[in-house]
């Protein structure tokens, strides 16, 4: 009976922290594939192939926020005892998604000699700009602050995203060692500084021609343009970039639209030299990375850049 009555005070208290807040559950890889198999009839999902030699850690909590936990999971290669790290920011326009929609890329990558992990971040539901990119920020600290339990260098450190993961990748890569986007409540002795950034299919600049951004990003961004324009221009990666922007590799599907200011950006790139690349999946929706035959390319592109940045 006492163990029953400790089993009812738990299952309380996960109710109790979960309707805190919201969870939108619309971004799925099945909801994605029954959108896109239509018109694209050849696709299957990516699945992933657990290498012999990547351990593999779900769930682990790198900071506690009052009753919230936030995750991430490690996925690391364990015959090298620091291997270059890859963070992995999941998509779903700040609003819905989850980290497991990385692990498939994350056992592929890992296996080539890498430690990956996906994160868990503070949707637009639960919290708005910037705590997102403090949450992600600060698993960057946590992983480095526990470098040897996960096999990282942690002066090797790549950030990679998807779609509104990508634009959150290339701000927290434009923006090493800014303080006003660094949250001073998390206590570290590591910087959230990243060396590479890898941006799949994410918006540099939030007011563009090319951008077609609105309400997702408006409700993510504490307002329109008009409401509130300075959430918009700092939270564009575009505004950061500078002599001291890591490298930099976009991959991008055929809709130009999700990368508005990319080409400004490597201008400016190629005026500090930066090294860049550019990799456009020719014909590909966006959420490709989910997908066969547009997941073996994507890893064409990314375990390569990887290797020339890192190895």
């Amino acid at each position: 009976m006492k163990k029953k009555g400790i089993f009812l005070l738990l299952l309380l208290y996960a109710v109790t922290v979960q309707s805190q807040y919201s969870i939108d559950t619309s971004y799925t890889v099945k909801s994605t594939y029954n959108k896109l198999i239509k018109k694209y009839p050849f696709i299957t999902i990516a699945t992933g192939k657990k290498g012999k030699n990547v351990n593999q850690i779900n769930d682990l909590v790198y900071n506690q926020i009052e009753n919230r936990a936030l995750h991430l999971d490690a996925y690391f290669y364990t015959p090298k005892k620091a291997n270059p790290a890859v963070i992995m920011i999941h998509g779903g326009g700040w609003r819905s998604g989850n980290k497991s929609q990385m692990q498939v890329m994350a056992q592929e990558i890992a296996s080539k000699g890498y430690s990956c992990f996906p994160v868990e971040y503070r949707l637009s539901l639960e919290a708005k700009y910037p705590e997102a990119v403090y949450d992600v920020k600060n698993a960057i600290k946590f992983i480095k602050d526990n470098a040897k339990k996960f096999h990282v260098d942690p002066n090797k450190i790549a950030v990679l995203g998807c779609s509104s993961g990508g634009q959150m990748a290339a701000l927290i890569g434009t923006t090493n060692d800014y303080g006003a986007f660094e949250n001073s409540d998390f206590k570290s002795k590591s910087s959230s500084k990243v060396n590479a950034i890898i941006d799949v299919d994410g918006i540099l600049a939030f007011k563009h021609p090319e951008s077609q951004e609105g309400e997702m990003a408006s409700f993510w961004l504490k307002g329109t343009y008009e409401d509130n324009p300075e959430n918009w221009k700092n939270a564009s990666a575009l505004n950061h970039t500078d002599k001291n922007t890591p490298p930099v590799l976009f991959i991008n599907s055929s809709f130009d639209r999700f990368h508005a200011g990319r080409d400004d950006m490597i201008a400016i790139l190629n005026q500090n030299k930066i090294y860049n690349e550019v990799k456009t999946i020719k014909d590909s929706p966006h959420s490709f990375w989910f997908f066969q035959p547009w997941f073996d390319e994507m890893m064409n592109y990314t375990i390569p850049f990887l290797d020339k940045i890192f190895k």
